[in-house]
């Protein structure tokens, strides 16, 4: 299972990887759209489009249905929600160091140390 789920998330991140097929994605978040409107802001051939709509396709992030001749894609975020999983891990990482390093520098020149905000209110302490 551990294995699977390492394919998985190699499989989405590199899907997410490219710009364009990010920004595919964002036009997908506002609603379906066919390949040829995804493909129009990126000044790119159909085919170009349709190799990176099969690579989002494959990663589960969007859904494609063919009406007539016409490819309709949709956004599927449920993937997403692993890779979210994966990086939380890492926010928390960093959010712990950093919190340590802000008190050994408050430790370290109290007087001179300056108001910082807080991360919910911006307000400073």
């Amino acid at each position: 299972m551990v294995e699977s789920n390492h394919t998985q998330l190699d499989v989405l991140f590199q899907a997410l990887g490219d710009p364009t097929r990010r920004a595919m994605l964002r036009q997908l978040a506002g609603g379906e759209q066919s390949v040829t409107d995804l493909a129009r802001p990126h000044a790119m051939s159909l085919a170009a489009a349709s190799r990176h709509v099969k690579v989002l396709e494959s990663a589960g992030l969007i859904r494609r249905e063919v009406r007539w001749r016409t490819h309709m894609c949709r956004l599927n975020a449920a993937p997403l929600a692993a890779a979210h999983d994966w990086l939380a891990f890492y926010r928390q990482f960093w959010g712990e160091r950093l919190d340590v390093l802000e008190a050994l520098l408050r430790a370290e020149s109290p007087a001179a140390a300056p108001a910082l905000p807080t991360p919910d209110t911006g307000e400073t302490t």
